[in-house]
């Protein structure tokens, strides 16, 4: 099968409504999150289908963001829009959230697993704080607590986390950007 630089091959309908966030994982697979409130799974070998893996409990409300662990593909990140939740996945038990991050004081608005840890994820939202989390085997009763924290002083609007240095987390608010070192 060649492709074509520039030349969409297929157009892929699966959401109810707007796709906001999309993240590769193994080779040829891919998921996407809507305003329809679902996560869905695409394999390119089979076009014509896709898996829904979680579906919001909250009726009505999108899906916003979305990060897959590249250390161990069998988990990934959701966050719903205008909320401070971190849904935590694992695609083999589809619909039951492995864990719930809840300990921002606003909405998220970007997660980032760590390229070198199957247990740590960064969030950030419009708290100003940016969240370093360090997934527990089992959660206790009263949820997860972050490992780390910084305040940027303003909404934080986005955040990578380097894998070429993966002790650097960049986040950007406002007119700024600023390298954190963890």
């Amino acid at each position: 099968m060649g492709y074509r630089k520039g030349v969409v091959e297929t157009q892929l309908i699966a959401h109810d409504k707007e796709v906001y966030d999309i993240a590769w994982g193994e080779a040829g697979v891919f998921a996407s999150v809507s305003a329809d409130g679902s996560v869905r799974i695409f394999d390119l070998r089979d076009k014509e289908h896709s898996t829904i893996i979680y579906e919001s409990t909250t009726p009505d409300t999108p899906l916003l963001r979305l990060a897959w662990n590249k250390q161990d593909l069998r988990y990934m990140a959701t966050t719903l829009m205008d909320s401070n939740k971190i849904v935590i996945l694992d695609i083999r038990s589809p619909t039951m959230p492995v864990a719930e991050l809840e300990r921002h004081n606003a909405s998220v608005n970007a997660i980032a697993w760590a390229p070198q840890s199957c247990r740590h994820i960064c969030s950030a939202g419009d708290d100003g704080q940016a969240l370093l989390w360090e997934l527990p085997t089992v959660a206790g009763p009263n949820g997860i607590d972050p490992m780390s924290m910084y305040s940027a002083g303003a909404e934080v609007n986005q955040l990578q986390w380097s894998a070429a240095q993966p002790d650097w987390i960049a986040i950007a608010f406002g007119n700024k950007m600023q390298m954190l070192k963890v």
